[in-house]
């Protein structure tokens, strides 16, 4: 059974029988329902592979709920498309996670910390909000304080930081988790219509499959306005 069969199956297996029916058949994502077409399509940085781009907040609940489906669809990602995250702090009081975030990924220690970060966060209620909390967060996870402080405080992190709220502004983020994908396509678990008589965690885990077979979708379509062959 394929990536896509499994997820197909896992949004069947929580939602009723109508929805089921349409996952397991010829599901069409719609425009204005299942994702967005950008008036103003974005440049991509990733010259001749397929751009999706993550707009996450680690402050954000539904992002920590999104993880997990996220990074079961990351594992099956053909070598044509390249995965990028960008975070977002809509509360200025936790503006220095943007910050945390290009700080990870200069010291190449997004793989192992990133999960740790979310789960600091929301299990252990760590507001990571102070410099000097942060860094000490990281020493205690193998990372030396001070190399950390130099990266964190480095002119590359500070512009990183300032440009992921450029970037948000010009793909007109309004929340998190939202991802977009080629430059013209934007979708999320938001977006998602599942059935209502379902618990709301079931339908919640719903719409985040639901989402990735989305952008599965988007990914294949952009393929096609790229000339491409469709994979299998």
């Amino acid at each position: 059974m394929s990536a896509l069969q499994t997820r197909r199956m896992l949004v069947i297996g929580m939602c009723s029988a109508p929805f089921a029916a349409r996952a397991q058949g010829a599901f069409v994502p719609q425009a204005g329902s299942d994702f967005q077409i950008l008036e103003r399509p974005q440049p991509v940085e990733s010259g001749d592979k397929i751009e999706i781009l993550e707009f996450f907040q680690y402050s954000c609940p539904h992002c920590y709920a999104y993880t997990p489906a996220l990074g079961a669809w990351r594992k099956h990602l053909a070598a044509d498309v390249l995965y990028r995250r960008v975070p977002l702090a809509f509360d200025p009081s936790v503006h220095l996670h943007i910050q945390l975030y290009y700080t990870l990924e200069a010291l190449n220690r997004v793989d192992d910390m990133h999960d740790k970060v979310f789960t600091a966060y929301h299990v252990q209620h760590r507001q990571l909000t102070d410099s000097n909390e942060i860094a000490d967060f990281m020493a205690a996870n193998g990372i030396d304080r001070s190399q950390w402080l130099a990266a964190f405080n480095s002119f590359g992190v500070a512009t990183k930081s300032l440009q992921s709220a450029k970037i948000a502004g010009a793909y007109e983020i309004t929340g998190t988790p939202t991802m977009a994908c080629d430059g013209k396509y934007l979708t999320s678990p938001s977006m998602m219509h599942v059935d209502s008589s379902v618990d709301r965690a079931r339908a919640a885990e719903a719409a985040r499959v639901r989402s990735t077979m989305v952008l599965d979708y988007l990914i294949e379509r952009s393929r096609r306005e790229r000339g491409r062959a469709p994979r299998k």
